[in-house]
C-alpha cells in the first residue's frame, strides 16, 4: 500500500506539473479570436492521410536515414507503451495484470526485442544528428534533442535493468531472452543486488514522470499534436490562397488572436526537422528565410506572454523574411506533420501591404499593374503584338465562339524572349484544328502573384476585369500558357463565384497527339533532357505527366532531375519574387536548378513549361556561362508536325474537333 499511495502521489505531481506547463500551450489556442474553416469534412481521407504520415511514415522516408530512425523509435515506442501501462497499473491498481493477453509471455517478448531496436534507433539518431549534422538542422534545438535522447534511454535501460533483476530474483528467461542476456552477464561480474528490481523499477517510473513533464516545453510534443494537426489537413485545393473572412476589420493578421486556432496548433507542432528549411529556394539563396525558423520564431512569441500582444510583423518577424518568400509551397509538401507556412506568410503580407510597407520593385509592379493590367508596364493594346508574325488571324474570342479561349498572360505576350514560343504555339494548335481564340487588350494579369504578395485589393480588381471579359466570351475551355495563371483562373477565382474549365497548353498538345490531331514528327532520337517542374504546374496543380509525354514523343531521353515533380525546385520567379532585385542572393534559385541539371550525365537541353522558367533559365546559363553545354528550350519549342499546314482549318475540320472535345469530356464526367 505504501508503494501505491508513493506512485499516486508521484503520478498526480507529474501530471499537474505538466498541465502547468501546458498552459502557455493551450492559451493561444483558446484565444484565437475567430475560428479556423471547417477542417472536419470527408473523415474518411483524413483517417487515410494520417494512417500514411504517421503510420506508414510517407514524407518522412522520403529522407531514408531520418525515416528508418524516427520509424524504429515510433515503432517501439508503440510496443513500449504496455510496458508503461503494466509498470503504472501494477503499482496503482493492485491485483491489475495484463497476464491475461499475454502479460507476461509475447507481451514481455516484443518489450525486449523493441527495447533494442528502440535503443538502436536512438543510437542511429545521435550519429544522424551529431556526425552525420545534415544542414537542414541548423536553427533546431540540438540541446532539446539531446534530452529526449537521454530520457528514452533511461526509460529502457531502466526497463531492461529491472527485467534483468527480476530474473535473477526469479528465475525464468523464456520469454525475455535479451533481459536473461543481461541477467547472466550480471551474474558473471558477481552483481547480484536483491534490491535491484525495486531500485530500477522506481528508476524507470521516473525516468517516465520525468519524460512527460520535459514533454510540453519541448519539440517532441508532436507526439501528442502530430496526429491531431494531420487530420485537420487543409484539404480544399492547393491552389486556393487563405481567403480573408468576413469579420475580419483588415485583410491581413498582425497579432497571433487573429489566427485561426488550426494556425496557433501548426506553430506548437513543428518538430524542427528543417525539411522546410531543405526545400526552400529563398533559404539557398542566401535570402532571410527559413520556413522552419519563421515557425518556430513565431511559435516562441506565441507562448510567450510579454510578446503575445505585440504585432507579429517587424517584433517576431521582419518584412524582409516575408518579401523572400516565392510562395512555391515546397515547405508545404515537404512537412511530415501538414504545416501550413504559406498561407501565414501571405496572411503576413498582406498587412505589410497594409502599412505600405512594399518592396520598391513589387511597388513599381503594383503600379503597372493597376494603371496597365500588366506587371512590365507595357499598352493594352500592344498585348495580342505577338500574333503580327503568324500566317493566320487569330481569333477575337470578344467577338465570336471559340472552342479553346487561350488565356495568354503577360510574359507570353509582351517579353521578346518568350514570344517566340507563343507563335510556336498558336501554329501547334493551328495545325491541329483547335478552334481557338484570344481576348487581345481585354485580358489582363491574372492577379496569382499579386494575391500571393498580398495586394488583395489589386487582386480582386484584376480578377473581376477578366471575370467580365471571360463571361461576355463564348468558349468551351480555357487554354494557359503560364502556371500561374492557370492558378489563378482554376482555383483562385473561384472566391468570385467564377468556376472554368482550365488546361495548361502541354495538357492539351498532349490530348491532341494522342488522339492524333497533332502529330508530332520525331527530330531528335537519341538526345538527353531533362524537364523542370513549374511550381505552380506541379506541386499545385498535379500535373506531372502531359509536359514528360510530349518531350519522349520527338524522341529526346527524358532523364528526370533528383528534385522533381512534387519535389521539384522553384526557380525562384514566384510570388512576387520576380518583380524584386537580387539584394542579398547569394545563388539565384535558376543557377542552382541549372548547376543540378549539368550534374546529370549526358544532358544537353533544359526543358521549360513556364514563360517566366524559359525567362529565368535562360538567364541563368548566361549568367553562369555554360551556353555552349546546355540550352534551354520551352515544350513548345522541340515539337514538329509531320506536315507543313499553314492554311487554315476548315469548317469541317473545326467542327470535328469540337465534336472530338465534347466526346471526350463527356467520357471523363
Amino acid at each position: 500500500m505504501r508503494d501505491t499511495a508513493i506512485l499516486w502521489a508521484l503520478t498526480g505531481s507529474a501530471v499537474a506539473i505538466t498541465l502547468w506547463r501546458s498552459r502557455f500551450l493551450i492559451a493561444p489556442l483558446v484565444a484565437a479570436r475567430r475560428p479556423v474553416e471547417d477542417r472536419t469534412g470527408h473523415p474518411g481521407r483524413r483517417v487515410s492521410g494520417v494512417l500514411a504520415a504517421v503510420g506508414l511514415h510517407r514524407k518522412l522516408l522520403q529522407r531514408p536515414v531520418s525515416g528508418v530512425l524516427h520509424a524504429m523509435i515510433f515503432s517501439s515506442f508503440l510496443v513500449l507503451l504496455t510496458a508503461i501501462v503494466q509498470a503504472f497499473g501494477s503499482k496503482l491498481f493492485p491485483g491489475f495484470s495484463l497476464a491475461a493477453v499475454g502479460g507476461e509471455t509475447w507481451f514481455r517478448l516484443l518489450q525486449d526485442i523493441f527495447g533494442v531496436v528502440m535503443l538502436l534507433g536512438v543510437a542511429l539518431a545521435i550519429w544522424h544528428r551529431y556526425y552525420l549534422r545534415p544542414a537542414r538542422f541548423k536553427g533546431s534545438n540540438n540541446a532539446d534533442a539531446t534530452w529526449i535522447y537521454v530520457l528514452i534511454a533511461a526509460i529502457v535501460g531502466s526497463m531492461f535493468m529491472e527485467s534483468a533483476f527480476t530474473i535473477q530474483a526469479h528465475g525464468s528467461t523464456a520469454w525475455r531472452p535479451v533481459s536473461g542476456l543481461i541477467a547472466q552477464a550480471l551474474g558473471a561480474a558477481g552483481l547480484t543486488w536483491p534490491a535491484g528490481e525495486a531500485f530500477f523499477y522506481w528508476g524507470h517510473v521516473l525516468a517516465i514522470l520525468a519524460f512527460l513533464v520535459y514533454i510540453p516545453g519541448s519539440k517532441h510534443r508532436h507526439m501528442f499534436l502530430a496526429a491531431p494537426n494531420i487530420f485537420l489537413r487543409n484539404l480544399e485545393p492547393k491552389g486556393m490562397s487563405p481567403a480573408v473572412p468576413a469579420d475580419r476589420e483588415q485583410p491581413g493578421v498582425n497579432h497571433f488572436s487573429d489566427f485561426g486556432w488550426k494556425h496557433n496548433l501548426d506553430l506548437l507542432t513543428c518538430t524542427e526537422c528543417g525539411r522546410c528549411q531543405a526545400a526552400c529556394p529563398a533559404y539557398a539563396a542566401g535570402l532571410p528565410l527559413s520556413p522552419k525558423l519563421l515557425i518556430t520564431d513565431l511559435r516562441d512569441a506565441m507562448i510567450d506572454p510579454s510578446c503575445t500582444h505585440e504585432p507579429i510583423v517587424g517584433g517576431a518577424i521582419s518584412p524582409e523574411t516575408l518579401w523572400a518568400c516565392t510562395t512555391c509551397r515546397a515547405c508545404v509538401e515537404a512537412c511530415p506533420v501538414e504545416i501550413e507556412h504559406l498561407p501565414k506568410i501571405i496572411d503576413l503580407r498582406r498587412t505589410l501591404v497594409e502599412a505600405g510597407t512594399i518592396n520598391p520593385g513589387m511597388q513599381d509592379a503594383f503600379t503597372n499593374l493597376g494603371n496597365l493590367g500588366n506587371s512590365l508596364g507595357q499598352p493594352s493594346r500592344q498585348r495580342a503584338r505577338w500574333t503580327k508574325g503568324l500566317p493566320f488571324k487569330v481569333k477575337d474570342a470578344r467577338k465570336e465562339p471559340v472552342d479553346v479561349l487561350w488565356f495568354v498572360g503577360d510574359y507570353a505576350s509582351y517579353d521578346p524572349r518568350v514570344q517566340e514560343v507563343t507563335r510556336k504555339i498558336a501554329m501547334l494548335l493551328h495545325s491541329a484544328g483547335v478552334d481557338f481564340g484570344i481576348l487581345y487588350d481585354a485580358e489582363q494579369n491574372s492577379g496569382n502573384d499579386v494575391r500571393r504578395a498580398g495586394e488583395e485589393g489589386l487582386f480582386e480588381m484584376l480578377a473581376q476585369s477578366n471575370i467580365d471579359a471571360l463571361e461576355a466570351a463564348d468558349f468551351n475551355r480555357i487554354m494557359t500558357t503560364d502556371p500561374h495563371t492557370l492558378n489563378a483562373l482554376r482555383n483562385e477565382y473561384r472566391y468570385l463565384g467564377a468556376n472554368y474549365d482550365v488546361v495548361h497548353y502541354t495538357t492539351l498538345l498532349a490530348e491532341l497527339a494522342e488522339t492524333g490531331s497533332l502529330r508530332i514528327r520525331k527530330t531528335a532520337e537519341g538526345g538527353t533532357a531533362t524537364y523542370h517542374d513549374p511550381c505552380y504546374l506541379g506541386r499545385y496543380n498535379g500535373e506531372f505527366d502531359a509536359p514528360r509525354t510530349l518531350i519522349t514523343s520527338v524522341g529526346l531521353k527524358l532523364h528526370d532531375m533528383p528534385r522533381c515533380r512534387e519535389n521539384s525546385f522553384c526557380c525562384g520567379a514566384g510570388g512576387g519574387r520576380i518583380w524584386q532585385d537580387d539584394e542579398g542572393v547569394v545563388e539565384r534559385p535558376s543557377e542552382n536548378r541549372i548547376r543540378e541539371a549539368l550534374d546529370i550525365e549526358g544532358v544537353s537541353v533544359f526543358v521549360t513549361s513556364c514563360p517566366k522558367d524559359k525567362v529565368m533559365y535562360s538567364a541563368a546559363v548566361d549568367a553562369l556561362g555554360v551556353g555552349d553545354r546546355i540550352v534551354v528550350r520551352d515544350i513548345a519549342e522541340i515539337l514538329e508536325i509531320e506536315t507543313d499546314n499553314n492554311t487554315a482549318p476548315s469548317a469541317d475540320a473545326q467542327g470535328g474537333n469540337e465534336r472530338r472535345v465534347a466526346r471526350d469530356r463527356k467520357e471523363t464526367s
